[in-house]
């Protein structure tokens, strides 16, 4: 019955979203591990007190700084995990608005302002929503489809989502500094045997730097912006947008938007907003 139940799209999605999940696992993991416990050589000259490579530091007795990157490595795995599986801000159908109006806080908008429905699964669009192709789902204030994780980047997972990107940005510059702090370059085939791993190690982990020290940064600006990626690669094709008197209609400041972002326990009703700040509807 379980490989049946795999069958159809769903099925392929969930199949695609364990073999990712899988392999961002073991990658972090087995990085993690050889950066611990890759062997030192042995001729070169003796590590100074205080040197990065995490085997030396271990072999010392100093554990404070492995063990904070061990624990800071499990933590990017965990919250990639969250981001992952949790609810991006799907958009629910009336009748689950109203058998979950008690254990959920969905805001009110205006029953002037009507919401359009969507034209492939049929639910009331709140303002900022996109149907995502892939989750075959509604998505609140949709940021994009992110294929690493195998999920939508929404409301409610967005500021987790940079949490995890922080977090892993931390991580990954930590693992450059150790891997070229434990290279000592010799031109001789017996060096690049004992070091291949450390090498293609450090060219893999600086590769996963700059992307996600990128996207990092971009996503800082739109949010501070009170923007998101879908918004800012389709402003023209969006209706409230490009009918919105001001440019972007969402923008309340960069302190206001870090704020609400960051700090707002509840789901906003985008509409308001907008209205407010657009004397008449689209």
């Amino acid at each position: 019955a379980a490989p049946l139940a795999l069958a159809g799209p769903a099925g392929a999605m969930g199949v695609t979203g364990l073999g990712v999940r899988a392999a961002h696992t073991a990658l972090s993991g087995g990085l993690a591990l050889g950066l611990l416990l890759h062997p030192t050589g042995e001729a070169k000259p003796p590590p100074p007190r205080g040197s990065a490579h995490l085997r030396e530091q271990v072999e010392r007795g100093e554990l404070l700084l492995p063990v904070i990157f061990t624990v800071l490595v499990l933590c990017s795995v965990l919250l990639y995990f969250k981001v992952s599986l949790m609810d991006p801000g799907f958009v629910k159908s009336e009748e689950e608005v109203k058998n979950e109006e008690q254990n959920i806080v969905i805001p009110q908008v205006s029953s002037s302002i009507k919401m359009r429905r969507c034209g492939y699964c049929m639910v009331k669009q709140p303002m900022r929503a996109k149907h995502c192709q892939v989750c075959q789902h509604c998505v609140r204030r949709y940021d994009h489809h992110c294929p690493w994780i195998e999920n939508c980047v929404g409301e409610k997972n967005h500021p987790l989502f940079i949490v995890y990107l922080s977090i892993q940005l931390v991580v990954l510059l930590w693992g450059v500094h150790t891997a070229w702090s434990g290279l000592y370059f010799k031109q001789s085939w017996d060096w690049l045997k004992h070091n291949i791993f450390l090498l293609m190690s450090f060219i893999l982990i600086v590769i996963f730097t700059i992307v996600v020290l990128l996207l990092l940064i971009s996503h800082l600006y739109l949010i501070s912006c009170n923007t998101t990626t879908w918004e800012f690669m389709s402003y023209h094709r969006i209706s409230y947008l490009r009918h919105s008197e001001l440019e972007n209609p969402f923008d309340q400041g960069v302190v206001l938007n870090l704020w609400r972002f960051f700090c707002s326990c509840h789901l906003t009703a985008w509409e308001k907003i907008y209205f407010h700040r657009n004397y008449e509807p689209v």
